[in-house]
């Protein structure tokens, strides 16, 4: 047994400075063997460096894996059921891979023998919350180290220093350049914070955004798609089958070209403070709005306004991190039985930027009865004198409460 308690600790390991420096830190620190653990979520850069340079780091035991199927699958999809939004803009595209990456630490730390976990979060963000909730509700005695809460190296500056006191090579990513940017990439989004950013009032720069066109030099022509729904998730683009992953990959793709989802938003932290972040979804972005003219087709009304009315709470849980807590397992079942007849097929014009919806269809769960909706003579299937009683039932407490008033003058 180490001096610090601490044999082997399970690092989620991107292979970038800020987690090469931990790992080299733990084993000094703690005096601890260290499993690397790198996890593919569709972040857009190559992860079989990052095994190189664990195993050039002397760490053993390497776990390098693809999750994007499962976090599509099993996160985003169920996530995008609810319609999920924070504070009437986020798309929680980093929050919601936080509880995926969570489950596989605790998992590799169950399969090594390993004594804890360590991530790279800083103590002021959010991630360390949903990082640490996730793998105390999936493993209540597990320890936890977060160095940012406990080493002075505290800026770049000093980080950058401890590189080369212990020779961990620094290398400047795509192609040499380097952004300025705090960022965050995965197969929902890619999220941009600090440098200028950090002035609410500046403007970001055409080149820092990496996923979408400007929508000022998107096509002049619409793009025209159908998404077909199976109980709330896409299975298919135009007609095509798709993997849930593989549907998520293709809606970037396009909403890219056409300059959709980029957003410019000042968040509350959930450790308190205001936070300004630029992010680029042009998948989630075009989902959310097909599912909700999905559901505008299959599901009843007071069931698709109690799904608004929750939805909220819902947000606040996935961007807390409370995602394997009871109450998020409760609304998601809740949610997913009402996704039983999300079913159909919504047809979208994309353009410049804007995600517009022409059309959607259900041929077994649509609940819009064209005989009763129409303007034209329906045949009796809607009797409008019904409509007086109804009105009158409902005006009855205004009533009352009218006359009270008007004798009390």
């Amino acid at each position: 047994m180490s001096a610090s308690g601490v044999n082997k600790v399970v690092l989620a390991y991107s292979g970038g400075l800020d987690t090469s420096i931990i790992l080299k830190w733990l084993e000094d620190e703690y005096q601890c063997e260290v499993v690397a653990f790198t996890a593919d979520i569709g972040q857009g850069e190559e992860v079989e460096p990052a095994r190189a340079k664990a195993e050039a780091a002397g760490i053993k035991e390497i776990y390098v894996e693809d999750l994007t199927e499962e976090f599509v699958r099993d996160y985003v999809f169920p996530m995008f059921r609810a319609n999920t939004v924070y504070e009437g803009a986020y798309l929680l595209g980093t929050s919601i891979a936080r509880p995926l990456i969570a489950k596989r630490l605790v998992e590799i730390a169950n399969e090594t023998g390993a004594d804890a976990i360590a991530h790279g979060a800083t103590g002021k963000g959010n991630d360390q919350v949903r990082f640490e909730l996730g793998a105390y509700a999936l493993k209540p005695d597990v320890k936890i180290i977060a160095p940012w809460r406990e080493w002075d190296l505290l800026s770049r500056e000093k980080l950058m220093a401890y590189a080369e006191t212990h020779g961990i090579p620094v290398e400047l990513k795509r192609g040499g350049k380097k952004s300025p940017y705090s960022m965050d990439a995965n197969l929902l989004h890619i999220s941009y914070e600090g440098y200028d950013l950090e002035d609410p009032w500046t403007e970001p720069g055409e080149e820092m955004w990496r996923w979408t066109v400007s929508p000022e030099q998107a096509p002049d022509q619409p793009t025209y798609i159908e998404l077909t729904y199976e109980q709330g998730d896409i299975t298919a683009i135009d007609g095509e089958p798709m993997s849930p992953a593989t549907v998520l990959r293709t809606l970037n793709r396009i909403g890219g070209e056409n300059g959709i989802g980029r957003d410019d938003i000042v968040e509350n932290r959930y450790v308190g403070m205001k936070s300004r972040g630029c992010y680029e979804t042009p998948g989630g972005t075009i989902m959310l709005k097909a599912h909700r003219a999905m559901e505008s087709l299959t599901l009843d009304r007071e069931a698709a306004h109690l799904k608004d009315e929750l939805m909220p709470r819902y947000a606040d849980m996935v961007y807390n991190g409370y995602w394997w807590s009871p109450e998020r397992e409760m609304l998601q079942a809740a949610i997913d039985q009402t996704q039983k007849v999300v079913n159909g097929v919504v047809r979208l014009k994309l353009y410049k930027g804007n995600v517009m919806v022409v059309g959607r269809k259900s041929s077994s769960d649509s609940l819009f009865d064209e005989s009763i909706a129409t303007f034209e003579d329906d045949a009796g299937a809607y009797d409008q004198k019904d409509a007086g009683g109804f009105i009158k039932l409902n005006a009855l407490r205004l009533r009352v409460a009218a006359k009270r008033k008007s004798s009390t003058r």
